[in-house]
């Protein structure tokens, strides 16, 4: 399948990458800060792809691809623009890319470690931004409709 040799293949080169340098793992602290600051624009990316407005065409063609489509692994690739979860892997493996970020360990497994914290700490900020969003969309409609049962009381149009 190819998405499990594009796995293999990001992994090796992340793997090859850093042999090539002297490792000295940064102190625990640091590697916490890094892990929640690194988890902000994997979080940002992926919801910012998979909710927000500038992204709503290529958004609805992809549910349009995945809903129509007979191929099993089309439908896995397009249904990837489509959830914040899913996403939020691929631009997490971006980062570890960029950043070479470890956690706890030194090699490989550094890398595993980093790749599911940062996914799980920046579904936690979407799942955060989610809930404020939607707390304040009520707040908003409950404003408005004190204010129409007001201008109803008071007789003002």
């Amino acid at each position: 399948m190819i998405g499990s040799e594009f796995f293999l293949a990001l992994i090796l080169m992340l793997v090859n990458y850093n042999s090539v340098q002297i490792n000295v793992m940064t102190p625990l602290l640091s590697q916490i800060i890094y892990l929640f600051l690194i988890a902000i624009p994997i979080a940002c990316i992926a919801w910012t792809v998979t909710h927000e407005e500038i992204f709503r065409e290529p958004r609805e063609y992809c549910q349009k691809i995945c809903g129509s489509t007979q191929s099993i692994a089309k439908k896995k690739f397009f249904y990837l623009f489509t959830c914040e979860y899913c996403f939020s892997h691929y631009i997490s493996i971006i980062f570890l890319i960029i950043t070479r970020f470890q956690l706890l360990y030194d090699d490989w497994r550094g890398y595993l470690l980093a790749f599911f914290s940062l996914v799980w700490i920046a579904n936690w900020y979407m799942s955060l931004f989610g809930y404020l969003r939607q707390s304040l969309k009520v707040e908003k409609i409950e404003a408005k409709m004190k204010d129409e049962n007001l201008k109803e009381m008071t007789g003002d149009k």
